[in-house]
């Protein structure tokens, strides 16, 4: 009578291990029941057998399953929404702020500073770590980098790097102006543009990221930081890199869901227990070595700038060093400007594209600006706006921006519409005449249990774009569709309301809601283009924007270059707001944080730039002679320029002929690059914008060469 008792209780040890709801029924209490012990055990293993011909079929949702519980179990973790990660992320931002808006009035590039957020907001939690009532997890560092990014990019959202010192100081009185603007106009121009983009953004969350995945290289990169900051082990870091679903790549055993279930597993998963806590312990040690080497050397490098930026207020030749000889630094502007800033975001930017950006600066500065001067084209000295070559180069960086900016945009707005037509087509008239005679061997459509279809690779993996792999937040921790749609609403009306009270009745309201409208259709292409590339277009947006608005508002009104500039930072703010919060939710989606707490943390950020960005830019602008030595806002000068351009003003001699020239070199690269990507010689081709920054950039043709 011994025997049924030990046979029971390997019963419940085996369906203890499987653990399905349909299998636990099976367990059976020693006094139930009269069979023997063969029959249970038989019917246990037919049960088995019968569980293992349905698993392949319910692996996807298992996954799914498992991937909602793992996102919904860390979001609460840590606590997304907290008063501390708001507070040191808007330190952090405003610090980030202060950067943007000194490097952007000097070359018009800023930086989102994802990472170094991260790892500043994580230095400043370990350091006051055992003051803390609870930890500091890595959804809280999202919340931080999330409200720092918002605080800090303010400067080129509300177009105080490019803009306002266009409005301000390039606006002529033939163009109503110059409109200066004082602290409570600034700061009411600045919260109007704040908040539109993000709610915008909102709604583009499921299909960038969760539907398409794409990857946002920068958000993705900031998780996988934050992930080794606070300890992930590096095998789980490498695997995130990988294509395909990442989340489910961050979801610790999901490997050990595809195993066969049954008896084995136990042992197996008891020694996996036993290596993932040695090596946590391991990484754990690596950890904090390694965050303590990357604050110091952060520390280290801040000193350095300061100090740098200290100096060359006092001795400003150190900004100029005639490294090719006093004439030539006189006369053609040949000079070096070791600045530790340029250092920095040549760092970031990365070898390609400052590569390109030193190029563009040796076309301008070495071939173009010495043939215009003798050629008389700008016989002007040749650091004047208006009739040096200065100005002149500028025409051509235009043509090569815009020429990148449409071929570009182009790309992404009609490759969706093909790629996703494409399967329209072939879904509802593929038994019509254009597929009767074409065979299609990529895929075909299987059913799973709940009666739904899916579309399968022939390697049985799920095709991009199905449902079947979606892995989202619960619904508690989404933004309620009611809030997006009120909040957009809100903020449009708020938008319009705001420009209205800024500028009166130089723009018109028609030219608001117009500029508005198009801001929201455009940045859907910003933030695609961010998701694949890692680079949002923002410039190429809003002087699209500018071009469209010539066809809109005619040459003959008086303000039509003001109206011009206006709907330009309307679409840039828009377009960057958009990006930057779906950047950051990306980050968010791989560490399992709630997006309704980066949602608010965003808008938190954006409310406080919007209103430390005014005060910074009327903080430079009093300080500092702009146009000047320091500050020569050339971002202002192409904003300026494209307007006129767009507006029928005149251009330079030649300036016609070269400008359209570059344009259609530049447009056969653009598209070159883009349908070369992924080859080795993709980084050979320039990118249009980099050589175009690079002619212009602060007049110093060899500046860009130290950022490598």
């Amino acid at each position: 009578m011994e025997k049924p008792d030990v046979t029971v209780t390997q019963t419940r040890t085996v369906c203890s291990v499987i653990r399905p709801g349909s299998i636990a029924t099976l367990e059976m209490a020693p006094d139930r029941g009269s069979s023997s012990s063969a029959s249970r055990i038989e019917s246990v293993v037919g049960a088995l057998e019968t569980h293992a011909d349905t698993m392949d079929t319910l692996q996807p949702q298992r996954r799914q399953s498992d991937a909602r519980k793992y996102l919904a179990r860390h979001a609460p973790e840590g606590r997304c929404f907290t008063v501390r990660g708001i507070a040191v992320g808007i330190g952090v931002g405003v610090i980030i702020c202060f950067s943007n808006m000194y490097f952007g009035l000097q070359t018009g590039w800023i930086s989102g500073m994802t990472m170094p957020s991260s790892l500043i907001g994580f230095a400043v939690f370990k350091t006051i770590a055992r003051h803390l009532s609870y930890p500091f997890t890595p959804v809280e560092n999202v919340l931080v980098q999330t409200v720092a990014g918002a605080v800090g990019t303010m400067p080129l959202a509300c177009g105080f790097v490019g803009v306002m010192p266009a409005l301000q100081y390039l606006l002529t009185p033939s163009e109503n102006g110059p409109v200066a603007l004082g602290i409570g106009k600034l700061v009411i121009w600045s919260l109007g543009l704040c908040f539109f983009g993000v709610m915008f953004a909102v709604p583009l969350r499921r299909e960038v990221i969760i539907r398409e995945r794409l990857k946002f290289p920068s958000g993705t990169a900031t998780a996988l930081m934050i992930g080794v900051l606070h300890g992930e082990s590096k095998e789980t870091v490498a695997t995130e890199q990988r294509d395909g679903d990442q989340t489910s790549n961050l979801i610790p055993g999901r490997e050990s869901v595809r195993r066969d279930s049954g008896v084995e597993d136990e042992p197996v998963q008891t020694h996996q227990t036993e290596q993932t806590e040695q090596t946590l312990e391991e990484d754990e040690l690596d950890g904090r070595s390694s965050w303590k080497a990357k604050v110091k050397l952060l520390v280290y490098s801040f000193a350095i700038s300061a100090f740098y930026t200290l100096v060359s207020y006092f001795i400003p030749i150190i900004r100029d060093l005639p490294v090719f000889g006093l004439p030539l630094a006189r006369n053609w502007l040949w000079t070096l400007n070791p600045s530790p800033a340029y250092v920095g975001q040549g760092i970031i930017m990365g070898p390609a594209t400052t590569l390109h950006m030193l190029l563009g600066a040796i076309v301008g500065w070495g071939v173009l600006s010495p043939l215009a001067r003798s050629r008389g084209w700008a016989p002007g000295p040749v650091d004047n706006w208006e009739h040096g070559s200065k100005g002149w180069i500028v025409w051509v960086s235009l043509a090569i921006m815009l020429a990148d900016s449409l071929v570009s945009l182009g790309w992404l707005t009609g490759r969706p519409l093909f790629k996703y037509g494409r399967q329209w087509v072939s879904r509802n008239i593929g038994q019509g005449l254009l597929f009767r005679f074409r065979k299609s061997t990529k895929g075909y459509t299987a059913l799973v249990p709940d009666g739904s279809a899916s579309e399968l690779n022939e390697g049985g993996s799920i095709s991009e774009g199905s449902d079947i792999f979606e892995e989202d937040a619960p619904p508690e921790h989404l933004v309620p569709e009611k809030t997006v749609a009120i909040g957009l609403v809100v903020s449009v009306l708020f938008c319009v309301s705001t420009i209205r009270v800024v500028f009166g009745e130089l723009v018109p309201m028609y030219a608001i809601v117009t500029a508005v409208i198009l801001a929201l259709l455009l940045s859907v292409m910003g933030v695609r283009a961010l998701g694949e590339t890692d680079l949002n277009p923002v410039s190429g947006i809003s002087k699209l924007t500018q071009l469209l608005f010539s066809f809109i508002i005619p040459q003959s009104n008086r303000n039509s270059v003001l109206i011009n500039l206006i709907a330009g930072a309307v679409s840039e703010a828009g377009a960057q707001q958009a990006g930057d919060l779906m950047q950051d939710l990306k980050t968010g989606h791989l560490l399992g944080a709630a997006p309704n707490a980066q949602f608010h943390g965003q808008l938190i950020g954006s409310f406080v730039g919007a209103i430390v960005s005014a005060a910074v830019y009327k903080l430079y602008t009093s300080v500092y002679t702009i146009p000047g030595d320091l500050f020569q806002v050339p971002t202002a000068y192409v904003w300026i320029f494209t307007a006129r351009l767009v507006t029928g003003k005149g251009l330079p001699p030649m300036a016609r002929e070269w400008a359209a020239g570059a344009a259609v070199i530049f447009a056969i690269g653009t598209s070159t690059r883009i349908l070369g990507k992924g080859k080795r010689w993709h980084c050979l081709i320039p990118s249009g914008i980099a050589v175009a920054v690079g002619k212009f950039a602060n007049g110093h043709p060899f500046l860009i060469g130290l950022q490598n």
